[in-house]
């Protein structure tokens, strides 16, 4: 569905995209990592058509600088930095659903289910809202739309955990119907999310592997923590997963949704030396 041929581009005699060649297919979904400058966001921008480059990109056969309209009406695009828009979030979701002819309602129905009260934001500009309602914002205007080419730069960062989970539910209703480009600067926030790794650095493909496509994005795991003394910076990470403590205070009890698991450890191995035990099912 996505092809890079030979694709490089160059800012101020710099190359930041050296000769990429990929191609990708519907069904895959697939991590695009690296550190700040491997050239991920320059690959995205050529794939939606903003860039001149060598190379060819295409989707679909279309080339998307030559077929914008064409090819934007098929994208459901998640930025990290939610662009600063001004008008009210009413006239953002009749626009983006105008761009695909897909129905407005179908956005704010999906808006709804992410969790954010649409009767209240409706009239509010976009850039006011919270960093968490754009999020949710953004990701119901991409799953909203009629659209089987899904890039997304960290998706869920900002949302709370229950909106997690029902975000990566959303995805794992598309994950045989579409095309997921999901980036990030760390591999362990979005492992569990794909079947696919492609590791930029200094412009380059310098992996490309599948990896095993065995997680339920749909599950979620009880999880116990079990701390050897009260502790209250572990007491304040765990409030951002929505944990509670028991009444001893070194007991931590609450739900993991199945992709977030290695994002989870990761935190806890923050207080590896508080951590007396973990239960996860």
């Amino acid at each position: 569905m996505i092809t890079f041929d030979n694709v490089s581009k160059i800012f101020k005699r710099h190359k930041v995209l050296d000769g990429v060649s990929l191609a990708i297919d519907k069904g895959e979904r697939v991590a695009l990592v690296g550190s700040n400058g491997a050239g991920k966001t320059t690959l995205i921008r050529c794939l939606l058509g903003e860039y001149l480059h060598e190379g060819a990109v295409t989707v679909n056969g279309l080339a998307p600088r030559a077929n914008r309209k064409a090819v934007l009406a098929r994208v459901g695009f998640v930025p990290q930095i939610p662009p600063p828009l001004k008008m009210p979030v009413g006239e953002l979701v009749n626009f983006s659903a105008a761009v695909c002819n897909s129905d407005p309602n179908r956005i704010i129905a999906m808006v709804r289910e992410l969790g954010l009260d649409w009767d209240m934001v409706r009239g509010r500009p976009f850039v006011k809202l919270s960093g968490g309602m754009k999020q949710k914002m953004l990701i119901g205007i991409a799953l909203g739309r009629d659209s089987d080419l899904l890039i997304m730069d960290e998706p869920a960062a900002n949302l709370d955990p229950e909106a997690r989970h029902i975000f990566f539910g959303l995805l794992h209703e598309r994950k045989d119907n579409a095309v997921m480009l999901i980036t990030s600067h760390r591999l362990d926030e979005v492992a569990s999310l794909v079947n696919r790794v492609v590791e930029m650095d200094q412009g380059k493909v310098a992996l490309d592997d599948r990896v095993a496509d065995d997680v339920d994005m749909n599950a979620r795991l009880d999880c116990i923590v079990r701390l050897t003394r009260p502790e209250p910076a572990f007491a304040r990470a765990m409030g951002d997963w929505s944990f509670g403590a028991e009444d001893d205070g070194i007991t931590w009890k609450g739900a993991v949704n199945g992709p977030d698991r290695l994002r989870f450890l990761g935190v806890l191995a923050r207080y590896a030396g508080l951590v007396a035990g973990i239960e996860m099912k």
